[in-house]
């Protein structure tokens, strides 16, 4: 990925954050600014309104959305924006990922501690779950962002030392590591190793990809609906999944 490029987003994302009078900025994270600034570093192209909503950036006939969470806030916008134009969805995915806490009594912050937690691709699946009726469409496209980030969070919650169930306050972007294209069916077959034998089952395919068999079915079912994949019969009670070619 282009360092320098996100050095600039980087500057110019927190500048604009700590200067918060545009449009679209107030309820804005970090994350959320920087990443703007690093696909258009243009602010003119920010926060364009398109038939009743603000597209995050607007260029070229192609709208950019940053969606850190709930996809499903993206729908009314999809049904707007996909009869007319192009439309990037930019998921951000934390890589390697550092906490900081912040204190709920007197707002001290604790020192870094690496989060055991690696981030890959295949968390993007619960979201992307979220809009399975519009992955189909040929202007929509998805790019997903392995980025190395600081995370802070409050100690609010109800566990003993207040960490579980706590609230996350900030995430801040430090590095941008990889990312990775999903707009057509080629593209998803990323998510099927060659190891992987057909006919399999969602308990095969978890195995060989190393997660649970709920994300591993949720996986299958976006990958059937996009006739990725396709069934071909049942093992007892379970289907049996092969590649489409």
């Amino acid at each position: 990925m282009d360092d320098d490029r996100f050095s600039r987003a980087y500057e110019k994302g927190i500048c604009i954050y700590q200067n918060r009078k545009c449009i679209g900025v107030l309820g804005e994270k970090k994350l959320h600014s920087i990443l703007k600034y690093y696909i258009e570093s243009d602010y003119l192209y920010h926060e364009i309104r398109i038939n009743g909503f603000f597209a995050d950036i607007y260029k070229d006939n192609v709208i950019y959305e940053i969606q850190t969470s709930s996809f499903n806030r993206l729908r009314n916008k999809l049904n707007s924006f996909l009869d007319e134009y192009n439309v990037n969805i930019i998921y951000p995915i934390p890589y390697n990922k550092w906490i900081y806490w912040i204190s709920d009594q007197d707002g001290t912050i604790s020192d870094k501690r690496k989060s055991p937690k690696k981030g890959n691709y295949m968390d993007a699946f619960k979201e992307l779950y979220k809009i399975k009726m519009f992955l189909r469409n040929e202007k929509l496209k998805i790019t997903l962002m392995l980025i190395d980030m600081h995370e802070y969070r409050l100690l609010n919650g109800w566990s003993k030392d207040f960490k579980k169930g706590s609230s996350r306050y900030e995430r801040i972007p430090t590095k941008i590591c990889d990312s990775l294209n999903l707009s057509t069916k080629k593209d998803y077959l990323f998510f099927f190793p060659d190891d992987l034998q057909s006919p399999f089952t969602v308990k095969k395919y978890s195995e060989v990809l190393g997660i649970n068999r709920r994300l591993a079915g949720l996986m299958l079912n976006i990958m059937n609906h996009l006739d990725v994949i396709r069934v071909t019969g049942k093992q007892k009670n379970a289907y049996l999944y092969e590649i489409c070619k």
